[in-house]
């Protein structure tokens, strides 16, 4: 069978004249090897030449090592890409084998090396003393007015020219899928009066040309705070975002929803929850059911404060906001004036008027005026400051049938300061809405006139320190004085005041009727 086939594709008439296949294979392997050898055997006067221009063997098999190294590095299974484990298999097994052939590498010209100057001095600085800016707060001020409130490197400020910028973005609607964003130059407040430490307290204002956001789409104000006039670099953020609709326009103007706010300073130290206790209920009483009050807890709101506060709290008449972050960023007294002006632009259309003054100071109207009275002859004023009555807070009125420790503390303090002609610190009131910025003492930022002459409307009785002492106050008793005569203490003369004694009564039962008892 296997015959035949061979003999039908001609097998028989080759098959006779076919040399064995072993024979062919050897017959072309000796070819090839004599070809080249021949060739070898040309090529011997250029050796020399080809060893100079080929790289040494030790070159050739780091480059080629170098380059299988970076290879498989890129294909090396990570655990953000688990994939790759799998490609680097198969792209493994696929890969055909290369053979390395010496190529000539170019060597780098690198000028020789210039020696170091001995005098020439580098600087390297390592991490940042102060931030360019920390924003406590942001507050819309009107329809296209805004304000952002925080702390910056004093000497930055002071002596570099540090500058902002407002950018509103709006929110993108149906009608306006890409609004433009809508810039404005600011001014900046520096209201610290030259006390801040390490950080000064700074006010950004940003007035836009008109509402930027007039459709009540809502969006975000950002700031960009800039290092210096001759740099371009600055920093970024956003200050304020307003939601779709919650832009009110009525809010900007009366009636406003209290007559009355306290802007209360930063509370730090050991403070006494008596005398606390006595100032909320006091000073509650003074401005009446439409008033509020705002405290900033710098560290100083102990568990025994927190006790004597937390009623007026459930009550509404009272906020305490948490401050105690302020402590990484030293200026002056736990930042006083970072928080009132956060206070004054926070609710700068809550009332009426704002009050500045300090938890061991009590305001008190002479000649049977009230507040309402008061403040109806002041109100062309957006400003006033009022003048204070410092008390002694050791002295006390020596009196055996007398149980000094059921008694408030401005019941126990009746001797008044009769030193005259000297400058004394006064506090304030403003009509917040015509602020721009506001101090401890008083403003210096305002649209409107201020007065001083507010003896005989408003005073303030200053017990100073006494805020700090936790037992019994009363250091020295002394015999009252009779027909209005003087004692001296420590070189100062005294007379007896005990207007604000008479008020006690009154104080404690008003405090019972309205959050009940306290026990302090």
């Amino acid at each position: 069978m296997k015959h035949n086939a061979r003999k039908d594709a001609g097998g028989g008439v080759v098959g006779a004249l076919a040399v064995p296949c072993v024979d062919i294979k050897l017959f072309v392997a000796s070819l090839a090897f004599l070809t080249l050898f021949v060739a070898l055997w040309q090529l011997q006067p250029y050796g020399s030449l080809m060893a100079a221009a080929s790289p040494p063997c030790s070159l050739l098999l780091a480059t080629t090592a170098a380059a299988t190294e970076s290879n498989t590095t890129d294909r090396l299974p990570s655990a953000a890409n688990p994939a790759s484990s799998h490609n680097t298999t198969t792209t493994t097994k696929s890969a055909p084998a290369v053979t390395a052939l010496p190529v000539r590498l170019a060597r780098e010209a690198r000028p020789a090396p210039r020696p170091e100057d001995p005098n020439k001095r580098v600087l390297r600085p390592y991490g940042s003393a102060a931030a360019l800016f920390v924003q406590m707060g942001a507050y819309r001020g009107g329809p296209r007015t805004f304000a952002v409130v925080g702390l910056a490197s004093k000497p930055t400020h002071v002596f570099g020219t540090p500058y902002f910028k407002c950018e509103w973005l709006p929110n993108p609607t149906a009608a306006s899928p890409a609004p433009p964003a809508v810039r404005t130059k600011t001014y900046k407040i520096l209201p610290d009066w030259g006390y801040g430490r390490v950080y000064t307290t700074v006010v950004v204002n940003c007035t836009f040309p008109s509402n930027p956001n007039v459709g009540n789409a809502g969006g975000k104000l950002l700031v960009h705070a800039y290092y210096s006039t001759t740099s371009r670099r600055y920093e970024r953020f956003v200050a304020l975002e307003e939601a779709p609709g919650s832009y009110d326009e009525a809010r900007f103007s009366p009636p406003f929803q209290y007559d009355y706010l306290y802007c209360g300073s930063s509370l730090y130290g050991d403070l006494s929850a008596s005398r606390m206790r006595e100032w909320m209920a006091y000073h509650a009483h003074f401005f009446g059911p439409r008033s509020h009050f705002v405290f900033h807890d710098a560290g100083g709101v102990s568990a025994e404060v927190r006790a004597v506060l937390d009623p007026w709290v459930r009550a509404g008449r009272l906020t305490v906001q948490d401050i105690r972050a302020q402590a990484e960023f030293d200026s002056y007294y736990y930042n006083q004036f970072l928080v009132v002006n956060d206070c004054l632009h926070r609710y700068r259309h809550a009332a009426n008027w704002t009050f500045f003054f300090d938890v061991d100071e009590y305001l008190y109207l002479p000649n049977g005026h009230t507040l309402d009275q008061v403040l109806g002859k002041l109100s062309g004023y957006t400003q006033f400051t009022i003048d204070q009555n410092p008390m002694s807070t050791k002295l006390c009125v020596k009196d055996p049938g007398n149980n000094y420790s059921r008694e408030w503390g401005f019941e126990k303090f009746v001797f008044r300061n009769a030193v005259t002609g000297v400058r004394r610190d006064r506090k304030y009131a403003i009509q917040a809405r015509n602020a721009y910025a506001t101090g401890v003492h008083m403003s210096q930022n305002v649209f409107g006139r201020s007065t001083h002459k507010t003896e005989t409307l408003i005073r303030y009785y200053h017990y100073h320190n006494s805020i700090n002492v936790l037992g019994e106050p009363c250091q020295e008793f002394v015999r009252r004085p009779v027909n209005g005569s003087r004692i001296k203490f420590d070189g100062v003369p005294y007379v007896y005041d005990d207007n604000m004694k008479r008020l006690a009564g009154k104080i404690k039962l008003f405090e019972k009727e309205t959050i009940g008892s306290v026990h302090t």
